[in-house]
């Protein structure tokens, strides 16, 4: 019997999803288990895998191909089985779009003409991976043909120019008479257009959603993290690495039971009270942004929150985290305190009702008493979504947050059984 291989949805909002590489060709044997081809989404690289045995009777999505998920990609069956007459690929669906605010669309750039005589080169079609790869190794795409379906570009061809690449020919003197006289701000100036890679679409659809629906204000707070640095340094030299950021996590998580409006979520004309807490930590990868997922975060210790959050950051920044893990928080964190950012203000992640900026931590003369004393300073702050949350709950949140910060061997201690609270 004939088995269709569909393009897999690997998240609920996922609508299409390019075919990167194929690891078998047609007339290869397919046990149940093997790894079929490679799949790219908006955040993520994965392997889809055979759910039949057989042969690979025929492919029919080519390498650096976009199609929309449930599109038929190949068949698998007995070598002479006949193949149903295969049809067109449907056009990739367009993500829906969250409701907000309509804004008036930039009118799309005209399409670049082939190249002619003098002329500039035309766009080069190319797979995002590959696209990705070119800017990392520093490849021209535009002077390389492409092996994939209809010439396209794909990785093997980003990779094989790397190791055979020329030197860049010299750029001309600026006070040469050969050099352009391009005036600041031409197109000359500005370089060469590039598309907007999928991941930074759906940040900015995201963000300018949150920002068009949520009426957003922030809070901030200086919190004495002295003890906390010093018991780091203490387990640190102990053998044991834990991070800033976990201390945060631990005491939000705990500071979200206590008060639950903070972990909810609103449309506008109800409210979701969340019973459980699934902390949200953003992490940066090579093209943009991804939150990470700390499911049941409250009940969690801080050696269980090193070690989740790190394997999770891990597989985000490979590329190989599931969709599901980058899913369904409740509150989302962001440090960029490791980047000397003193305080910065973050935008409310769509679905929940705030999140949390942590700033650095960095040494401060403070009154204590009478006198001056030298003290490990950071700043939190909470922007909050104000149909939920008002001046009066943030400051009691952040406050609630301080105090646990500020006794960080109370973090240490195992979680209390919230079952009864819930």
């Amino acid at each position: 019997m004939v088995h269709p291989i569909l393009m897999p949805r690997p998240g609920q909002m996922t609508e299409e999803c390019t075919l990167l590489v194929w690891h078998k060709n047609e007339g290869d044997p397919v046990a149940r288990g093997d790894v079929l081809f490679e799949i790219e989404t908006d955040k993520a690289v994965m392997e889809v895998e055979a759910f039949d045995e057989g042969v690979l009777l025929r492919r029919l999505v080519g390498e650096g191909e976009t199609v929309a998920v449930n599109t038929v990609c190949a068949y698998i069956g007995q070598p002479g089985e006949p193949i149903p007459e295969a049809s067109p690929a449907p056009a990739p669906a367009p993500v829906p779009a969250p409701a907000a605010p309509r804004v008036a669309a930039p009118a799309p750039a005209p399409a670049r003409a082939p190249q002619a005589a003098g002329g500039a080169a035309a766009a080069p079609r190319i797979s995002p991976r590959a696209n990705r790869l070119a800017a990392e190794l520093g490849v021209d795409a535009r002077t390389l043909t492409g092996s994939g379906p209809d010439g396209r570009i794909v990785e093997r061809d980003i990779r094989a120019a790397a190791t055979v690449r020329p030197a860049a020919p010299p750029r001309p003197d600026a006070a040469s008479p050969q050099a352009p006289d391009l005036a600041p701000g031409s197109a000359g100036d500005e370089g060469e257009r590039q598309p907007l890679s999928r991941m930074r679409q759906v940040i900015a659809q995201r963000m300018s959603h949150s920002a068009a629906t949520a009426p957003q204000f922030a809070v901030t707070v200086a919190v004495d993290v002295t003890r906390l640095i010093e018991l780091r340094e203490e387990l640190k030299a102990a053998g044991t690495s834990l991070t800033v950021t976990d201390f945060v996590m631990v005491a939000a998580a705990r500071s979200l039971v206590e008060m639950p409006v903070v972990n909810s979520h609103t449309d506008g004309q109800s409210v979701w009270m969340r019973r459980r807490v699934h902390l949200g930590l953003a992490v940066s990868v090579p093209n943009g942004l991804v939150v990470v997922v700390l499911r049941d975060a409250d009940h969690l210790g801080l050696d269980e929150i090193h070690q989740r959050a790190s394997s999770l950051a891990a597989a985000a920044r490979d590329g190989t985290l599931p969709p599901d893990e980058m899913s369904g928080s409740t509150f989302t964190i962001s440090n960029l305190g490791m980047h000397g950012v003193e305080q910065f203000a973050a935008l409310i992640n769509p679905g929940e009702s705030a999140i949390l900026a942590v700033g650095s931590a960095a040494r401060e003369p403070v009154v204590i008493g009478d006198g001056l004393g030298i003290r490990w300073i950071m700043r939190l702050t909470l922007t909050a979504d104000h149909r939920l949350v008002d001046g009066e709950l943030a400051a009691r949140f952040l406050d609630d947050l301080r105090g646990r910060l500020q006794d960080p061997a109370g973090l240490r201690r195992t979680t209390p059984d919230l079952e009864g609270r819930r």
